[in-house]
């Protein structure tokens, strides 16, 4: 039974991943800065800006999911949200190379291509947004992620550990989709996230593919549902936001996500199973 190291475990999309890696088999450790709500592994409460701490943490494991962030730009100051995010991230991959823990998934951000908390809000490059378009951060969370995914390649030819950054959409628990009727209709409702999300069930079965598949040097992937959050099609979503946007690099005839996961797909064999339209009457 391989051991996996699970920052985070505590929070809103960490809970899942705990959950999915259990039900997978594994030993499973959370390490987080409080106890989970509902137990299903031990919890190990580290300080991961501490690099004592969280060598200690992740002895023994065999691969380790890094979750543990701040998870906006708004929740605390600019400069504390991006030392955490930084810090913390440094340290585990610090950590775990020295161990000899060959694999590492960290969670990246949709927010790293700028659009999300911009200050001077601007518009994509072309829809749907792949891997290749621009990041662009106007605020110290968005930094923080573009920083890890580099960081991440540092260790990567250091040291060969494999890291997988995620580039999440706008993680969405089961329970939440009663929410989804509120802005289902409304086009500005979540513009700045190009309408994406991911269930966090998905987002759990691909941080365990990442850590099963051989060979993926460091590499970040996109992670979104196929299709949008919203009952508006895509296209009409696009002219009332992004009316500048003219470059579409897909057939956009439905209600397609214009966040591509193309490369996490191919790469990870995933495939998103969950939608909000099969769990919500619109």
């Amino acid at each position: 039974m391989a051991k996996v190291v699970i920052t985070g475990g505590s929070g809103m999309l960490g809970r899942w991943v705990v959950k999915h890696f259990v039900e997978q088999g594994y030993e499973v450790l959370n390490v987080d800065s409080r106890r989970p709500e509902e137990e299903l592994c031990p919890t190990l409460i580290v300080d991961l800006e501490d690099l004592g701490q969280t060598y200690s943490a992740l002895a023994g494991a065999d691969a380790v999911v890094h979750l543990a962030a701040i998870p906006a730009a708004h929740i605390r100051t600019p400069e504390v949200t991006f030392r955490n995010n930084v810090m913390s991230t440094y340290n585990v991959l610090e950590a775990a190379s020295s161990l000899g823990i060959r694999k590492a998934v960290i969670a990246s951000s949709e927010s790293s291509y700028g659009i999300v908390f911009a200050v001077n809000p601007f518009s994509p490059e072309y829809v749907p947004l792949d891997e290749e378009h621009p990041q662009l951060p106007q605020d110290s969370y968005g930094l923080s992620k573009v920083v890890n995914e580099k960081t991440a390649e540092m260790f990567h030819r250091r040291t060969g550990i494999q890291v997988v950054s995620l580039r999440l959409g706008n993680v969405i628990p089961p329970e939440w989709y009663e929410r989804f009727p509120s802005f289902i209709h409304n086009p500005q409702e979540r513009e700045r996230i190009l309408w994406s999300y991911i269930d966090t069930r998905d987002a759990a079965e691909a941080c365990r593919l990442a850590i099963e598949t051989d060979g993926l040097g460091a590499v970040a992937l996109n992670l979104a549902s196929d299709d949008s959050s919203m009952a508006i099609p895509s296209r009409e979503l696009m002219s009332e936001c992004y009316p500048g946007v003219a470059d579409f690099r897909a057939v956009l005839e439905g209600h397609e996500s214009l966040l591509n996961s193309e490369k996490a797909k191919r790469l990870l064999g995933w495939q998103p199973k969950h939608q909000w339209r099969k769990e919500v009457n619109q």
